[in-house]
């Protein structure tokens, strides 16, 4: 093997580990927040040496705020459209899609964060005054222009943001709930789909689309 191929077999090697050290530690601390996740858990889970973990993350601090930053930063890029598209339909339904889609696809990152925030955010002040309420920022500029021409009904963009929010991710974070009201069955994929069409249906009546 030449020291070049030798290189892209050890890289290979370090993103496939370091792939399954997130997604393990997003179901772990999910499961037993930050407090009851334990690094060996983690570690068992992505089938990795422990020290691995330590190798490639450091402290367990830093893994957890390693993955629930990048929870946050796929459900940002979610509404990247508002800067590729000047229909706001579009733009809202190709947003709250994303959102219904990655609560189904990846619950637990949804309850990772939510559990956070239960707690007052104490790992995250920093990343939500710096990253978070700049991008709600932008995205409410440009809802705003396009209320003042005229393509949609006045209404409070951040609140729209904050209704958003709740009603997308409480399809991971009552997953629970749900399942108990649809008789003890997790929402099949047509049911899932009805319930993103009903949920994007009411965001678009609701500003006048």
């Amino acid at each position: 093997m030449s020291t070049n191929e030798e290189r892209g077999h050890k890289s290979g090697i370090r993103r496939e580990n370091v792939a399954k050290i997130l997604a393990a530690a997003e179901t772990v601390f999910a499961e037993k927040g930050f407090k009851g996740a334990s690094v060996g858990l983690i570690a068992e889970r992505a089938g990795v040496p422990k020290p691995n973990v330590y190798y490639y993350f450091g402290a367990k601090e830093d893994l957890y705020r390693r993955v629930i930053e990048g929870v946050c930063s796929i459900w940002l890029h979610a509404a990247d459209t508002f800067d590729e598209t000047e229909d706001p339909a579009e733009a809202l339904r190709i947003y709250v899609s994303s959102k219904m889609d990655l609560a189904r696809n990846r619950p637990h990152g949804s309850r990772l964060w939510a559990i956070e925030m239960a707690s007052g955010a104490p790992f995250l002040q920093e990343y939500l005054v710096g990253k978070v309420k700049p991008w709600l920022e932008s995205r409410e500029a440009v809802l705003q222009r396009w209320i003042e021409e005229g393509k949609l009904a006045p209404i409070k963009a951040r609140y729209l943001f904050y209704m958003i929010w709740a009603t997308t991710q409480n399809y991971a974070d009552f997953e629970a709930q749900i399942n108990v009201m649809n008789e003890g069955e997790r929402l099949s994929d047509q049911q899932f789909a009805d319930a993103k069409e009903t949920v994007i249906s009411i965001v678009l009546k609701a500003v006048g689309l």
